[in-house]
């Protein structure tokens, strides 16, 4: 996928985020990250991409951004410190992060394997990495692949699923270890808020019974450095620094302008 592409389907994917299928994602997404955040320590905090879902709400790092590959089309209330930049080029220092969350950012990443590599540099030794993904072994991802026969397809269509083992296997190349993964949203690729609720049972019977069926995952890793152990609190290291409340380039075209 070039990057034009790419952008097109953050397009894509910020308009399906508000149908009803969306939403019901997004607050599965929330749940689960909010319990997976509030108990990882440190100084500082990244989420890259997906500016509808807040990754970081529940962690209690002092210092946490969100990081977007374009500016706000209007104005937020948030009180969040956006930055800018190109996610395959991330404008942090090497081991400088203690917890970056990619919420369905590789999916839909020109070069996906690049963005990984700049999130294992920025991580220090056992720093966490999240990511979300879209199940592709799921009725969700069934439906999106017969969409790309008759051309109605229920996710955006310039996305590329990642199976769960495919994305172990990605985070091992780069010695993260996944600590913890969980799989949700059950029910049938349905467009309407009354389906979706009609079928909310599913979601437990979907947990009980076929657990890896589960329309989205979310997997954990840590970051592994071989020879290092640490010693002590992770989070006694000097903190990262970014330019208080404005936002951060890409640091290629900083170097062009220059």
């Amino acid at each position: 996928m070039d990057s034009v592409a790419s952008e097109k389907s953050i397009i894509a994917l910020d308009g399906w985020l508000q149908t009803p299928a969306g939403l019901y994602v997004r607050a599965w997404e929330q749940q689960c990250l909010d319990s997976l955040t509030v108990d990882i320590f440190g100084f500082n905090a990244v989420q890259i991409g997906l500016p509808q879902l807040d990754a970081l709400a529940a962690n209690r790092m002092p210092n946490k951004w969100l990081l977007d590959a374009r500016l706000p089309s209007r104005p937020s209330q948030e009180s969040r410190l956006t930055l800018v930049s190109a996610f395959d080029e991330l404008p942090f220092d090497s081991q400088s992060l203690d917890l970056v969350v990619l919420p369905h950012v590789l999916e839909f990443a020109a070069e996906p394997h690049q963005v990984l590599r700049e999130v294992e540099r920025v991580l220090i030794p056992e720093g966490r990495v999240i990511v979300c993904g879209f199940n592709p072994a799921s009725l969700w991802g069934m439906r999106q692949g017969l969409g790309r026969v008759t051309g109605r397809h229920y996710l955006p269509q310039a996305g590329e699923l990642i199976s769960m083992p495919r994305m172990k296997d990605w985070l091992k190349l780069l010695n993260m270890g996944v600590s913890q993964s969980y799989f949700g949203c059950y029910a049938p690729a349905c467009r309407t808020e009354k389906w979706l609720r009609r079928n909310a049972f599913m979601d437990k019977a979907g947990a009980r019974w076929w657990p890896y069926l589960g329309a989205v995952y979310i997997v954990q890793a840590i970051k592994r450095v071989k020879g290092m152990r640490l010693i002590g609190p992770a989070w006694t290291k000097k903190p990262a620094t970014a330019p208080a409340g404005a936002p951060v380039t890409n640091k290629r075209r900083e170097q062009q302008d220059g």
